[in-house]
């Protein structure tokens, strides 16, 4: 999912590590399937992905999918 949301805003592992303030070399190694994330650090991820304008939503059978995040009009 995180290559997969990278690739849907255009950023680099380095744009994400920015945004993020994760390490690129964390970014790199958990894409590479090396490890796991705690959860801290994969929260931070998904902030700067939601920051980013996008939107992480469930998907029948159990899957995830990324897709834009709907921008809250003003009531």
């Amino acid at each position: 999912m995180c290559r997969a949301a990278r690739g849907f805003l255009d950023w680099t592992q380095t744009d994400l590590a920015d945004r993020s303030g994760v390490s690129r070399s964390t970014i790199r190694d958990y894409e590479g399937s090396r490890h796991d994330l705690h959860r801290a650090t994969e929260a931070q991820l998904r902030l700067a992905f939601e920051e980013g304008g996008v939107a992480f939503v469930h998907m029948e059978g159990g899957c995830f999918g990324v897709c834009p995040r709907a921008l809250q009009t003003p009531q």
